[in-house]
């Protein structure tokens, strides 16, 4: 989460400079829309990392969790800051930090039982 998230904001974001939805789909939106590029969705990159991590860490809690990066998800499209494609990158980019992170430190991870 810590580091899909800023990621996307800080290197996908300026690079691809992709606009945010037109103020038509925005009016379910409450409060201002971020002046940033909407490509890819840190949003949807946070809480699917988190989720990913979860599922690789303690798989019990996995439904629930991914439940709710769904939603996260679905609410960043529903609200018109960003485009469905927006979403699902940000999501696979989440999906592939926390798979990197899994594999690159996998004594992060480790439930205690092992040293």
């Amino acid at each position: 989460m810590l580091v899909a998230g800023p990621v996307c904001n800080a290197l996908g974001k300026p690079a691809v400079g992709r606009d945010r939805p037109p103020r038509a789909v925005r009016q379910r939106r409450p409060g201002r829309v971020p002046d940033s590029g909407a490509f890819p969705s840190g949003h949807s990159a946070a809480a699917s990392a988190f989720a990913t991590a979860v599922a690789l860490t303690a798989p019990q809690a996995a439904a629930p969790v991914t439940a709710a990066a769904a939603v996260v998800a679905y609410a960043r499209v529903y609200t018109g800051a960003h485009y469905p494609g927006d979403v699902t990158a940000g999501t696979i980019a989440g999906i592939i930090t926390a798979y990197a992170l899994h594999r690159w430190s996998p004594a992060m991870y480790t439930t205690g039982d092992q040293p």
